[in-house]
């Protein structure tokens, strides 16, 4: 299978679940603005959320792709086959654990995750209540991760990509159609967020079953590979899911601030989650199969060509991408937000924490290249070192920031620690000899830095003053944006194509 292809199929499938997940919290802020009812939403669907990045797409992933590439080139299919229902069946008996556990002590999670609610009765009883009805979503997506990782380390990208469209479909069904049958209407969402995980579940599992690889209730705690994967999974946490930690921090921070604050991060996270979807999440999830089956094969030369591949990628795209979201971000929030509830102060305040996160934008997708570089060698000891001073030195800065900056410094913190993590990893990855870069690099970070100087010209004087999309309708700023954003594009890849930069350079095939 050709990469650059398939980066482009889960890239498509990952754009069609963003702009669904725009429109939901469009359709979110405008029915419930940004106050009491969406600070209570976000903090509940927050924790589980973090739990499923955490334990499912990250230290889990992380660990089990990588043993499990290993099983299929080495071991054969029914020793994978066997491998897949040992781990699923030690997965679901935890997980069903975590929630039980999880919503008897919903009340202990919110005060300790988000203690400034505990000021307002009302808010933290409501917390509790959404909590309770969410916190299963992490058995059904943690079991939906399972099943992405298997049918991507089969090829089958797509299919786990397209997944958490479900879960948007779902919570905008419940916003538009199930909310006023709710008391407060609130609950709806999180009644739509249970069945979201439900859905994505049952979606996967019969491509699980062509490939013969549908798991069996088949629990066998002193299986190698399970064991190997435990060990690998435990220190991952740290390694992969650092940024997330963070967001967790950030949140307990932004509790303690104005209301709105918990809200006016969460729309500017969201935008974030547009590129860093697209490119970051879309390049470790094709990155991972592909380098754990070189290092099982012992190629380290094309290893480390595939990570040359994927750090010029992330250099192409991503820095277009932070210098949109920064000269555009009160014309991206007033398009997809400003509207009902969530007023024009609304669009200000989000605008800074924008502003702050895309000064990392690069950092946090680099990130989700270069730590696939060590995990797919089954080395956790130097991303966890790494996660551990990063982690030190993102809080340091939140304490700093918070007093000048507000909810702005948080966000500014959490993209100055992906920096610093992300240039961590980088030099690790050079001093083992992992990764040794190709020649051409020099000129190549010339023509990228020409063609984004031409595309922020165009793009800051297309867009206009910001005070104008506050006053124009909706189709208007969805009109004006799109040319905004086109005529970007279109500038920048002409430039690149003018200095010689072609896409068939970056043709690869997987590894088989």
């Amino acid at each position: 299978m050709n990469l650059l292809k398939a980066l482009a199929a889960v890239s498509s499938m990952t754009l069609l679940s963003r702009v669904l997940g725009f429109l939901r919290d469009a359709v979110v802020a405008r029915i419930f603005g940004a106050g009491l009812y969406t600070d209570a939403f976000i903090v509940a669907f927050r924790i589980p959320n973090l739990l499923r990045r955490l334990f499912a797409e990250g230290a889990f992933s992380q660990a089990f792709v990588p043993i499990l590439a290993e099983y299929k080139i080495r071991r054969g299919h029914e020793a994978t086959r066997e491998l897949v229902s040992h781990v699923a069946s030690l997965l679901a008996l935890a997980l069903l654990v975590v929630t039980v556990l999880g919503v008897l002590a919903a009340p202990l999670v919110i005060y300790v995750s988000a203690p400034g609610f505990s000021g307002s009765p009302e808010k933290f009883a409501l917390t509790v209540q959404l909590l309770r009805i969410i916190f299963p979503y992490i058995l059904f997506i943690s079991l939906v991760s399972l099943a992405g990782g298997i049918l991507n380390t089969y090829s089958r990208f797509s299919v786990p990509a397209f997944t958490p469209v479900l879960l948007n479909f779902s919570l905008i069904g419940a916003t538009l159609w199930a909310a006023p049958y709710f008391h407060p209407p609130v609950l709806a969402l999180a009644s739509g967020v249970f069945l979201g995980g439900v859905l994505q579940l049952a979606f996967q599992l019969p491509f699980l079953k062509r490939l013969g690889l549908l798991p069996k209730w088949d629990l066998r705690l002193r299986d190698e590979g399970v064991w190997r994967v435990i060990k690998l999974m435990g220190p991952a946490v740290f390694g992969v899911s650092i940024s997330q930690i963070s967001l967790l921090i950030n949140t307990i921070f932004a509790s303690f601030l104005a209301t709105g604050s918990v809200s006016w991060l969460y729309y500017a996270d969201r935008l974030m989650e547009f590129p860093t979807g697209m490119l970051g999440v879309a390049l470790g999830t094709i990155l991972l199969p592909s380098l754990s089956k070189h290092y099982a094969d012992q190629s380290h030369e094309e290893y480390s060509h595939l990570m040359d591949w994927g750090l010029r990628l992330t250099l192409l795209l991503a820095l277009p991408a932070a210098a949109a979201l920064a000269l555009l971000a009160v014309p991206l929030i007033s398009t997809l937000f400003h509207y009902g509830q969530f007023t024009a102060h609304d669009v200000w305040m989000t605008r800074q924490a924008l502003v702050a996160y895309s000064v990392g934008l690069l950092g946090l997708i680099m990130i989700k290249v270069l730590a696939p570089g060590f995990y797919a060698r089954q080395n956790i000891k130097t991303p966890v070192k790494i996660a551990v001073v990063t982690l030190l030195a993102t809080q340091a800065m939140n304490l700093v920031f918070i007093w000048r900056l507000k909810h702005a410094g948080l966000a500014l913190a959490i993209s100055l620690g992906a920096c610093l993590n992300a240039g961590m990893l980088f030099y690790q990855l050079r001093r083992h000899g992992i990764y040794r870069p190709q020649p051409g690099w020099g000129r190549f970070i010339l023509k990228v830095g020409a063609a984004l100087a031409v595309m922020s010209a165009v793009v800051w004087f297309a867009a206009g003053p910001n005070a104008a999309w506050l006053k124009w309708s909706g189709l208007v700023r969805a009109a004006h944006l799109a040319g905004v954003v086109t005529a970007g594009a279109v500038s920048y890849f002409a430039t690149l194509v003018w200095l010689g930069i072609r896409p068939s350079q970056f043709v690869r095939r997987a590894a088989e």
